[in-house]
């Protein structure tokens, strides 16, 4: 097995049919000043996701079947763990998250141990309407009382961690739907974890097809009512987690 070095950080890439986009979201990745290391989930795909992640530079991580983002994102915890990974980060391989913006999210975690890209911090355009708009700014306040900071985004993946999240998450981290994101988070803050956010920019799709459609913003709505209450009854993690670590902080 080829040796890493630890002190690199791991941009962890849950993909899904993302054929489209994904070998440029890898190579503009790789194109950074900052040497990062990629690795791409390939969540079951149908397409040649795989394929062109590979030719593009990214490890590729083949999973059997479709998992899921919270299911592709565990199996990156995993493979960050056991090769000594201290810092990763989560990019979609869509494209939305510009990855010009990794440092910057990279730079929360010298003072939190989940750092999340926002999207509603006053920086961009990006918008919401109807009732995707009142669910986030509902999760939003709930999960910042728990937090005891101000969080505008609590549903965006492009977030990092530092090895006390990424050992916690492999404790527990739900496949179940906006359990990569909401449950995850809740845990995580009622395990101990600090969070903390840094604004962003997002960027329209590169390809592929969205994964939400404006008809189903209603049931968004119910669901992630549903996910918060769920999240607010799971058990705390019980797993000894290590001191935080300055990897990945300038």
């Amino acid at each position: 097995m080829r040796n890493f070095d630890k002190n690199r950080i791991l941009v962890i890439m849950p993909a899904w049919n993302e054929a489209d986009c994904v070998g440029a979201t890898v190579s503009e990745v790789l194109s950074l000043d900052e040497p990062y290391d990629v690795l791409v989930v390939n969540d079951g795909s149908t397409d040649a996701t795989s394929t062109i992640a590979s030719h593009a530079g990214a490890t590729v991580l083949n999973l059997p079947f479709n998992l899921g983002v919270g299911g592709a994102m565990r199996a990156g915890f995993k493979y960050a763990q056991r090769l000594g990974y201290k810092t990763v980060i989560q990019v979609d391989a869509d494209g939305q998250h510009d990855p010009r913006n990794i440092r910057e999210v990279l730079n929360g975690l010298s003072n939190a141990d989940i750092s999340i890209g926002a999207r509603f911090a006053n920086r961009g355009d990006y918008t919401v309407r109807g009732p995707r708009k009142w669910a986030m700014k509902f999760l939003a306040a709930v999960i910042s009382g728990l937090a005891k900071t101000p969080l505008t985004d609590v549903t965006s993946g492009f977030r990092a961690g530092n090895e006390r999240a990424i050992a916690q998450y492999l404790d527990h981290y739900p496949a179940e739907y906006l359990g990569d994101t909401i449950d995850s988070l809740v845990v995580a803050i009622r395990s101990g974890l600090t969070v903390t956010q840094v604004p962003v920019e997002m960027r329209p799709r590169q390809g592929g097809t969205p994964s939400h459609h404006p008809f189903k913003a209603a049931v968004y709505l119910g669901r992630s009512f549903f996910a918060l209450a769920f999240a607010l009854t799971r058990r705390r993690s019980r797993v000894a987690l290590p001191l935080p670590s300055t990897a990945g902080m300038k």
